[in-house]
């Protein structure tokens, strides 16, 4: 039977995926699988179910199984997945979300092949630490938040990374000034845009959204030209429309759904405002960033990381509304200031979080994880891996 090295093939990698809902996860997957070196891997999904998101990782070239993927593995997804660790000679896995991790790390013990579990939230969720610490999982972190509440909790240094989300500065970037979105709720392609970009969902607070849209209104700072957007889709969507309505908004403020181009979205806007109660590293944000744009924002999870205070954008804590909306207010009715806020949030994007620095980690960190051990091609694993 014949031996094949990872260093003479590419590395197989599983992604185990937890959900299929539009958000900053799926698109956290779909840009690494994107710019993973395709020479160096060559990649296997499992996934929940059928949809858009199946759709695209396919269009990336990836080969993709669905089935359940629950809090409690069933014996389906257990089977499939080492089915396909087996067929597919899978090499390392890479789990996004606890359930994923929870499949992963019962894999990874069936199996012996190594499983990186990457942590989205600002937290460890407790499923997350209870799996690694049964199965000696590997973690990785894209806020800092959760990197030391992870040694805290006892994750050994060893076990746990923190790669910070990244943002390609080639597509987001500052543009000229596009009426896109003008065009979408019918206002004058000068009006100004304030935009929540995100999930409709309560933890992102698009409600809080519209309380400082309307305080804003009431403050006459701004032209009665200036119209507020909330791009995006999610369960909300219903409630937030009778909200705007209930507030006297609706000239003022427009549910414009899901936009494909982002990067033509963000130039049809002034000022980027993320209401969350928590974050761990929004790539909206770091879009808004990577485009020009000041942002204002809750102090929640890794947004400080992210926004230099006074200097890329404004902070405010969760609950200040007040402290929100004279933030948007004083940005909105300063047009420099805006300006050279925007100019120094393209520069630390640019400086600190670059898309390709994010991408190069990843794909190190992976391929440290099989180092030392290699696969045959029919899927058994050889003794001499070691994994750090």
């Amino acid at each position: 039977m014949k031996v094949i090295s990872t260093t003479e093939r590419p590395i197989n990698l599983l992604q185990i995926i937890g959900a299929a809902v539009v958000g900053g996860m799926e698109t956290y997957v779909l840009r690494l699988l994107e710019h993973l070196p395709h020479d160096r891997f060559r990649v296997t999904c499992l996934c929940v179910s059928e949809n858009h998101f199946t759709s695209q990782l396919r269009d990336l070239g990836c080969n993709v199984h669905v089935c359940p993927i629950t809090d409690e593995p069933s014996w389906q997804s257990i089977q499939l997945g080492a089915s396909l660790i087996r067929s597919e000679a899978i090499d390392v896995m890479q789990a996004h979300l606890p359930n994923a991790h929870s499949l992963a790390g019962i894999l990874s013990k069936l199996t012996e092949v190594p499983a990186l579990a990457t942590i989205h939230g600002r937290y460890l969720h407790m499923r997350d630490f209870e799996v690694h610490k049964l199965t000696q999982t590997n973690i990785s972190v894209v806020a800092k938040t959760a990197y030391y509440q992870a040694l805290t909790l006892g994750v050994p240094s060893g076990k746990l990374k923190f790669i910070a989300n990244g943002v390609d500065t080639e597509v987001f970037r500052p543009r000229p000034r596009s009426s896109y979105i003008h065009s979408l709720i019918g206002a004058d392609p000068k009006a100004p845009l304030v935009g929540f970009v995100g999930r409709l969902s309560p933890e992102k607070g698009p409600e809080i959204f519209l309380q400082a849209a309307s305080m804003v209104h009431k403050m006459h700072k701004l032209p009665k030209s200036c119209h507020f957007v909330l791009i995006g889709a999610g369960s909300m969507w219903d409630k937030l429309k009778h909200e705007i309505a209930d507030l006297g908004l609706d000239n003022h403020v427009h549910l414009v759904g899901l936009q494909h181009d982002m990067a033509k979205t963000y130039s049809s806007l002034d000022l980027v405002v993320s209401t969350s109660f928590s974050e761990a590293m929004p790539l909206a944000i770091l879009e808004a960033m990577a485009s020009g744009l000041p942002v204002v924002a809750t102090n929640v999870g890794g947004i400080p990381d992210m926004i230099a205070e006074g200097s890329t954008g404004l902070l405010s804590s969760v609950g200040d509304l007040n402290g929100l909306a004279w933030n948007i207010s004083n940005l909105m009715s300063d047009e420099s200031l805006r300006a050279a806020m925007g100019k120094a949030a393209r520069k630390r994007a640019v400086e600190k979080f670059e898309l390709n620095t994010c991408i190069d980690q990843t794909s190190e960190l992976l391929m440290s994880l099989t180092q030392g051990g290699y696969r045959s091609e029919r899927g058994e694993f050889k003794a001499g891996s070691s994994v750090p």
